[in-house]
Parts: C-alpha cells; sequence; structure tokens
C-alpha cells in the first residue's frame, strides 16, 4: 500500500509539473510584458476595462512587427555591413560575442566559433566537464566550458590534446545539454570518439 501510495503520489506530480512549469513561465513572460510596457498602458487614462488589454496588444503586436522588419533589413547587404560595423565599433561589451554565437546555436545557426564539443578531466579529479573546442593549436587546444543554464560564462582551459575526449555530437546538442543543466548527456557519451573509461585510469 505504502508503495502504491508513493508510485501514484510521483505520477500525479509528474504529470502535472510540466504544466505547471509552463503556467510559471507564462506568468513569467506576463510579468516582464506589465514591468516594461505598463508605464505606456498607464498614460491613456480610461475607465473602459478591456482598452489597457487592447493596448497591450498593441504594443505587443508593434514589438512584432519592428523585429520582423530589422529581420529584413539584417538579410539584405547593406543591413548586414551595418550590423557588422555596428558590432565591430560599438558593441565591445564584455560577453557579447559569447551571447551572440549563444543565441545563434538555440536558433540552430550553423556559424559558430565553437568547432567540436569534447569531454575534459582539466584536473585530473576524475570528474568531466562539457565543453566547445574555440581553437586547436596542434598540441594544445582551447576549450570553453560554460556554466549551465546560462552559457554566456564560463572558464578557459589551454589544454594539451592527450587531455580532451573528441565527442561526435554536434555543438547544438552540446549547447541544449548546457541549457538543461546537463540533461541528456548521455547523447554526448554515446558519440564520444575514444573509450571515456581512460580518464578512470588517470584519476
Amino acid at each position: 500500500m505504502r508503495r502504491y501510495i508513493r508510485t501514484t503520489l510521483l505520477g500525479g506530480i509528474a504529470a502535472v509539473l510540466p504544466l505547471a512549469l509552463v503556467i510559471m513561465v507564462f506568468r513569467w513572460i506576463i510579468g516582464l510584458i506589465e514591468k516594461y510596457m505598463g508605464p505606456i498602458v498607464a498614460l491613456f487614462q480610461t475607465d473602459s476595462k478591456y482598452l489597457p488589454y487592447a493596448i497591450y496588444i498593441i504594443l505587443i503586436a508593434a514589438f512584432l512587427v519592428m523585429f520582423f522588419f530589422i529581420g529584413v533589413i539584417v538579410k539584405t547587404r547593406i543591413g548586414n555591413f551595418l550590423r557588422s560595423v555596428v558590432e565591430k565599433n560599438l558593441l565591445k561589451i564584455p560577453g557579447y560575442r559569447i551571447a551572440r554565437e549563444t543565441v545563434k546555436q538555440f536558433f540552430g545557426k550553423n556559424k559558430s566559433f565553437f568547432s567540436q564539443v569534447v569531454l575534459i578531466d582539466p584536473f585530473n579529479a576524475g570528474t568531466l566537464q562539457t565543453g566547445f573546442i574555440t581553437e586547436d593549436q596542434g598540441e594544445f587546444i582551447t576549450v570553453f566550458v560554460p556554466t549551465g543554464p546560462n552559457p554566456t560564462s564560463g572558464m578557459i582551459y589551454h589544454l594539451s590534446r592527450d587531455r580532451v575526449l573528441l565527442t561526435e555530437t554536434t555543438v547544438e546538442n552540446g549547447m541544449k545539454t548546457i541549457f538543461s543543466c546537463g540533461a541528456r548527456s548521455s547523447e554526448v557519451f554515446k558519440s564520444a570518439a575514444e573509450d571515456p573509461g581512460k580518464w578512470k585510469s588517470r584519476a
């Protein structure tokens, strides 16, 4: 009876939890909308109950249209050139480049300075870390190990080639494991080009 109650209770939580997470995400998005668009809506003083909601919808639609036209402009040769100039000369904010490449990976873009997903044990402690090769100098390999679920920060390691375990998974899949705090890491291990067991002998 105890096992039945425990498994039934856990099953109910597992069934409701995804819906609860979706509701939490929507509440977070609505909170952002109210925080940044609320002052604009407050400028329209009215006794109508529905007018504020209409203003919110109009503002959201206006932002979507603006993003659409920005995307159209960026796709042109001149727009792409202007974006490159702005990013090169004005957007020199620390971490901007990593954030940009992370967004590209999240939306499935192919261009990235992350060339390959690897597993490393930089301190010979028997603990593997998921990283991305950013530069191959031949004898040494530079690896960026992002922090999850925020991959815009992390650590940079310069390791000898024999301390880097190459994998055959895509950078996109590797980035998904970072966003999900390590979930689906089994795909990274399955695609390892070498036997992960060799690290045990180094510990």
